[in-house]
């Protein structure tokens, strides 16, 4: 039997939905959020037996570490297209994501005649040109030993302590381990880049998500996806962050909105 990809292992829901949060996808000891989205999101398909995830809202409770955890939920609506469930992610004896999510399958959806696009693809480097993001900095990101993210180079200034003032950044991503992307990794990517914010004249740190919301548009075509990250309104010590990912047709297949802490 084929051995199963880091991802897919980190991910694996049981019929009676326990689970791991694993070791490595974390920010500083924190699990990344995108990957507890991820996970909650196997186990709710399960529930919802349909494959795709298309729009997921998550509600951050508490951290994740890595141990024993276990996924709950149940079918609020079983429609035609979309089946509705809404559940927990719960480790540690407490709730870490409460989550919402309609599931379907993106790749059955009949292609409409109307298109209106208002919007491209961010203008990047090619990979080999772009800045790698390391796992050892200011915070230890363990998270990058599994992810292939390579960084707009003119968005990389905070590394060296400059800041540009605008809120954005952009960049490639794939796993490390060559994994394809799908529509369940989409979740990670939507909260994968270093945060917009980091480009603003604040502190680099730890960035606590509250809500995370994410729209899936499409199965992306093989090869990195390019990413990008904008924040508009910092105040009351939260920020906004809308992100768009693109596949390498140059298809819009996912879209994202956070609401974060200001970094601790």
């Amino acid at each position: 039997m084929a051995s199963m990809s880091e991802f897919d292992d980190a991910t694996v829901v049981a019929d009676d939905g326990t689970t791991q949060i694993h070791d490595g996808w974390d920010i500083n000891g924190n699990a990344n959020g995108g990957y507890l989205m991820a996970l909650a999101a196997s186990g709710l398909r399960r529930i919802a037996d349909r494959p795709d995830p298309v729009t997921v809202t998550a509600h951050y409770l508490a951290p994740g570490r890595p141990g024993d955890a276990r996924v709950t939920g149940s079918v609020v609506k079983a429609g035609k297209r979309f089946t509705t469930v809404s559940g927990a992610l719960e480790s540690g004896g407490r709730t870490n994501i409460q989550v919402l999510a309609a599931f379907g399958d993106l790749a059955s959806n009949a292609a409409s005649e109307f298109v209106s696009m208002n919007g491209a693809p961010p203008d990047l480097p090619p990979i080999e040109q772009c800045t790698p993001r390391e796992a050892n900095g200011a915070v230890p990101t363990a998270l990058m030993n599994r992810l292939m993210v390579r960084l707009h180079p003119e968005h990389t200034g905070w590394l060296r302590g400059e800041r540009s003032g605008t809120g954005e950044m952009a960049g490639w991503f794939g796993f490390a381990d060559g994994r394809p992307l799908d529509t369940l990794s989409l979740l990670l990517v939507a909260d994968a880049l270093p945060p917009a914010v980091f480009n603003l004249d604040i502190p680099s740190g730890w960035v606590p998500t509250v809500e995370l919301t994410v729209h899936v548009r499409a199965v992306p075509a093989p090869g990195p996806v390019r990413c990008v990250f904008r924040t508009r309104f910092v105040h009351g010590g939260m920020f906004e962050e809308d992100g768009e990912v693109w596949d390498a047709n140059g298809t819009l297949v996912a879209l994202s909105r956070q609401l974060a802490l200001l970094p601790r």
